[in-house]
């Protein structure tokens, strides 16, 4: 099961966290949810934009067995609060990250992200090496996108036919409808099916698509390779065969990374860990549990 913990996140933000563990005992104190147990090594995991920390639950439940694994709903995303858009800054992503690292008494963690929850973790690798032993990067590029990508990306959430009418509608469009959809993936359609909510006239997006764009705007148009050659942890670069990774770029960040390994997931596209999480498991379990001690 997963319990929520709540994080104060860069400007005083309400975050919402959850442990993938057994519930405190009552006779621990109300103090106790945001405690580790002495020696657990801990684990922080980063959805990526449009995500949620739901998203992680397979991932999180294996470590769970044997580590202390948190997943964070990043600033406006999930149940966490939704700032105005100015607030969507790099520096407030990885401040939040950095918060919830030692609030929850994580340190030093290992940080496993996923597209832009990755660029945060290697942010703040590479700015507070004290608070992390080690770091998972999952299909996200350090090379710029550029303004063409943003525009593509506007004009595919006003392409959104929302209101949905129900869940079965979401999973459908995102999964098959959807004019982005190569070929129908049900795992595409339940992944946003699980970041929508219940409104008055229909099913929406948790959260507001200016954010995410406003979230985005931070980063596409700049490269992050000078970022990723500041991280000294040991650091796997993971991607899906068939995702936004290229094999070349991947191979490029491994040779930049000063501990650097790589790792691919076949037949995974840019949702890996959610698509085939034994798969994605698979894939990275020897470097986390080298990591983590198994």
């Amino acid at each position: 099961m997963a319990r929520r913990i709540d994080v104060t996140g860069a400007g005083g933000l309400r975050l919402a966290a959850w442990e993938f563990a057994d519930p405190p005992k009552p006779e621990a104190g109300p103090d106790a949810e945001a405690e580790a147990e002495p020696g657990v090594p801990g684990v922080l995991l980063l959805h990526g934009l449009m995500g949620r920390a739901s998203h992680w639950a397979a991932t999180a439940r294996r470590l769970a067995e044997r580590h202390r694994a948190v997943a964070l709903d990043q600033r406006g995303h999930g149940q966490s609060d939704k700032p105005p858009p100015a607030a969507y800054t790099r520096e407030a992503y990885v401040e939040d990250a950095e918060a919830a690292v030692e609030q929850l008494g994580l340190a030093p963690a290992v940080l496993v992200g996923h597209a832009m929850g990755a660029l945060t973790a290697w942010q703040l690798a590479a700015e507070r090496p004290d608070l992390v032993r080690g770091l998972v990067i999952c299909d996200m590029r350090a090379s710029a996108l550029g303004g063409a990508s943003q525009r593509e990306w506007a004009d595919w959430f006003r392409s959104w036919p929302v209101p949905f009418a129900n869940l079965a509608d979401v999973r459908k469009w995102f999964g098959e409808d959807d004019p982005r959809v190569e070929r129908p993936s049900p795992a595409r359609g339940a992944f946003y099916a699980e970041v929508m909510h219940e409104c008055e006239d229909g099913w929406r997006p948790v959260f507001h698509p200016r954010h995410m764009l406003s979230s985005r705007a931070t980063w596409v148009y700049d490269a992050h390779w000078e970022e990723l050659a500041q991280v000294r942890c040991p650091t796997l670069v993971v991607r899906g065969v068939d995702g936004e990774l290229g094999r070349a770029e991947a191979q490029e960040m491994v040779r930049v990374l000063p501990r650097g390994e790589y790792a691919e997931v076949p037949d995974a596209g840019h949702l890996a860990h959610y698509d085939l999480p034994g798969a994605w498991w698979r894939a990275v379990s020897p470097f986390l549990d080298r990591l983590l001690g198994d």
